[in-house]
């Protein structure tokens, strides 16, 4: 009895785990802005401070560890991960440089923040375009969702 309670528990488990790695999160913007672009999905940015925002690992535990989450995004966007944290010795400059630009002309002063954005390329030039913004949302991944799908799906 306890074997099969055992591998019960243990087949759930890693099924749960498996769900958390199938999604994608891209920090270089140029290679997300092409899959963006290939597969014609608006890239969801997520700005972050992983190592201390209380918010921002709220909202990953509630809504984007689940597996509603999980199906919606693959579904739906292309995930960037643009992060602040305070240990930054984890970044390259590279990195640090191109989420302080992001975080500039997004003009974001709190975290968690999310951007929905589309590339759009005028005269040679990539330029991401705003279709809406939101943060933490209380309720879980359907009510987060909800109001995501308002912004890409409004288009």
């Amino acid at each position: 009895m306890k074997t099969i309670l055992f591998s019960t528990l243990l087949f759930i488990s890693s099924s749960f785990f498996a769900q958390v790695e199938k999604l994608t999160w891209h920090t270089d913007l140029v290679k997300a802005i092409e899959i963006s672009t290939k597969e014609k999905k608006p890239l969801m940015l997520f700005f972050t401070g992983s190592d201390w925002c209380g918010w921002c690992i709220r909202l990953q535990k509630e809504v984007f560890y689940k597996p509603e989450f999980i199906e919606w995004a693959n579904d739906n966007v292309v995930l960037v991960d643009i992060d602040f944290p305070k240990n930054k010795s984890k970044q390259s400059t590279e990195l640090q440089q191109q989420n302080n630009l992001l975080q500039q002309q997004f003009s974001v002063q709190g975290y968690p923040t999310i951007h929905f954005v589309r590339p759009k390329k005028i005269d040679g030039k990539t330029n991401l375009t705003s279709i809406g913004n939101t943060g933490y949302r209380a309720g879980g991944p359907s009510v987060w969702i909800a109001e995501a799908n308002t912004y890409i799906q409004a288009e």
